[in-house]
């Protein structure tokens, strides 16, 4: 039997006003139409009944395993999620609409868009809709493995930072921010575990870790690795605040044992930082921050440390201080002040030493102490120290320009240990001496002893060079490192620097005064010069002098002064 072919687009247009006679041609028209289409395919009316299922292909079969179509009418909304959506197109409140909706349980389930879109009514069963179903369960389960991966560790299988962060958002948005907590733990000296057991001994390292930590843990706490040695623990605090001193004990006891790693047995320190869900007002990134602040804090002090408020006001401000910073060296917004250095036996003047100073335009004078302390964090202490060092030798230049010859004085210039490592000293202060065309024994470096104790064999190229420059080499803050007698034998110092903490109340301590003798022996017998910092008092400078030492600096002479004072103090001194 022949069966006349049908408009299909006819009969998805909603425009047609004419209700379809559903003859014998049609219906088996129809019917071919839904067997040809590649997806499961249903048309579905409305009647006083509800909804009832007027034709569909094998494919929609297959998936009505439940049989609705030859029960009751309505079991077809609820079967396919489709109540109110196909309500609405039904109605005629819209043409169509699309959903997702999941056949099954969460593992074995599969997943489908579905689309209803209206058609013409009917003579018979008046309106009527198309129901498609399209299967993307291939897609979704590739997504959700795509999605699995990315928030996995691959060598641990836990959490890694991401999905930490964001479960961790979940679960504060369901409960508040008040139930929860993060212990940040970070493993010590790592790096020389890879050192000395390779790579892959430093993988089973961190899966032993994970392993140890998973134990230890309670049942709604979630373990996740979040850096390359360091973990994060997602608490639950059931029994208020001190839950969380309670897992980051049960963390150190846990690591406390040692590791056995092929035919090394291995002790691991930890620094862990903890902070309360309350304290990041609810924002998992912010919580997740302010254990970072505390592992920080972890790592100096060497105990469990937890988060203080005033800790991301001097993490804010450090942050406000480097970008200032830049900008200042940048735009040459610093100046130099100098100390005056004075000779302890003639009581004229030997030189000075170039202090740098801020102060910023918005927030007042900046300590020293503070910016350099973040330039040495943010490596800003490489451009900072070449700003110095040209500062000071092109004062030095224009001094002798303004009194027309050579003044018999010289700059001392501070280097950090940084700088040292990580700029070509030498060639710069080769460079700045030639620029400005003032001899090297002009020029004093003073370097405290952390240079010499974090690479001695590159501080000895380094001091070197200097001294093939004909730089005084000066050891600062003598006494408060690490250096020993080897080390200054060894090296090409010219003169120690006492610290101020053995010179201030040197008088009234006994201590204080065996220190400062020993000091001046040791520099006596090596053929170095020495400088006293901190002489506030007449008495203490006779004292200073009488018992050897070469040069004194401090309040009893003058403060820090300008370029212009300093050169004044100078033409004085020498008369």
């Amino acid at each position: 039997m022949s069966v006349a072919p049908i408009d299909i687009e006819s009969e998805l247009s909603i425009a047609r006003a004419t209700p379809i006679d559903e003859t014998a041609a049609y219906l088996d028209a129809r019917q071919a139409y839904l067997d040809a289409l590649p997806l499961a395919a249903a048309v579905v009316a409305w009647t006083k009944r509800g909804a009832k299922v007027l034709a569909y292909n094998g494919q929609f079969a297959r998936l009505d395993a439940a049989g609705v179509v030859h029960r009751r009418a309505g079991d077809i909304l609820t079967r396919f999620g489709a109540s109110a959506p196909m309500r609405r197109v039904l109605s005629g409140e819209v043409a169509k609409e699309k959903y997702d909706w999941r056949d099954g349980g969460l593992i074995d389930g599969r997943h489908f868009t579905i689309n209803v879109s209206q058609l013409c009514p009917s003579l018979n069963h008046g309106a009527r809709v198309l129901v498609t179903m399209i299967d993307r369960t291939s897609e979704v389960q590739a997504g959700e493995s795509l999605r699995r991966q990315i928030l996995t560790d691959p060598l641990t299988g836990l959490t890694n930072r991401a999905g930490f962060i964001e479960t961790l958002e979940a679960r504060i948005s369901d409960d508040g921010p008040e139930p929860y907590a993060m212990v940040h733990v970070d493993l010590s000296r790592f790096s020389r575990v890879n050192e000395c057991v390779g790579s892959l001994g430093g993988d089973e390292l961190i899966i032993t870790v994970a392993r140890r930590l998973t134990t230890i843990l309670r049942g709604n706490d979630l373990l996740a690795r979040t850096g390359a040695n360091e973990f994060a623990v997602m608490v639950r605090l059931v029994d208020g605040p001190g839950d969380v001193i309670q897992v980051a004990r049960r963390v150190q006891n846990a690591l406390a044992q040692p590791f056995t790693l092929s035919d090394f047995e291995i002790k691991i320190d930890c620094a862990i930082g903890c902070a309360l869900a309350s304290d990041g007002d609810g924002d998992a990134e912010g919580l997740f921050r302010h254990a970072q602040l505390a592992l920080k804090s972890a790592k100096a002090t060497k105990r469990v440390e937890m988060y203080q408020p005033s800790a991301l006001d001097a993490a804010r401000r450090r942050f406000m201080i480097e970008t200032e910073l830049r900008r200042a060296i940048e735009r040459d917004e610093l100046s130099m002040a100098f100390q005056p250095l004075i000779s302890l036996a003639t009581g004229r003047i030997s030189g000075f030493e170039a202090l740098a100073r801020w102060d910023h335009p918005d927030h007042g004078p900046i300590s020293p102490n503070e910016f350099i302390a973040v330039a040495e964090d943010s490596g800003l202490i490489v451009p900072l120290g070449r700003w110095a060092l040209d500062r000071a030798i092109g004062t030095l230049a224009a001094w002798d320009a303004r009194v027309g010859y050579d003044l018999p004085v010289y700059v001392g210039i501070n280097l950090s240990h940084i700088q040292v490592a990580r700029d070509n000293v030498p060639e710069v202060v080769a460079s700045t001496l030639s620029r400005h065309k003032i001899a090297g024994q002009r020029l004093g470096i003073e370097l405290t002893e952390s240079v010499i104790v974090g690479d001695p064999e590159r501080a000895g190229r380094t001091l070197r060079a200097l001294k093939a420059c004909d730089a005084i080499v000066a050891m600062d803050d003598f006494g408060t490192g690490f250096s020993n007698l080897a080390s200054l034998q060894k090296l090409p110092i010219d003169m120690l620097k006492i610290d101020r903490s053995f010179v201030t109340g040197m008088l009234d301590d006994p201590d204080k005064v065996a220190i400062v003798r020993a000091v001046l022996g040791l520099a006596q017998a090596l053929g170095m010069k020495t400088t006293a910092e901190g002489v506030e008092t007449a008495e203490l400078a006779r004292t200073l002098a009488a018992m050897g030492c070469t040069t004194g600096q401090g309040f009893h002479y003058a403060r820090a002064l300008g370029e212009a004072d300093a050169l004044d103090f100078a033409l004085n001194s020498l008369g």
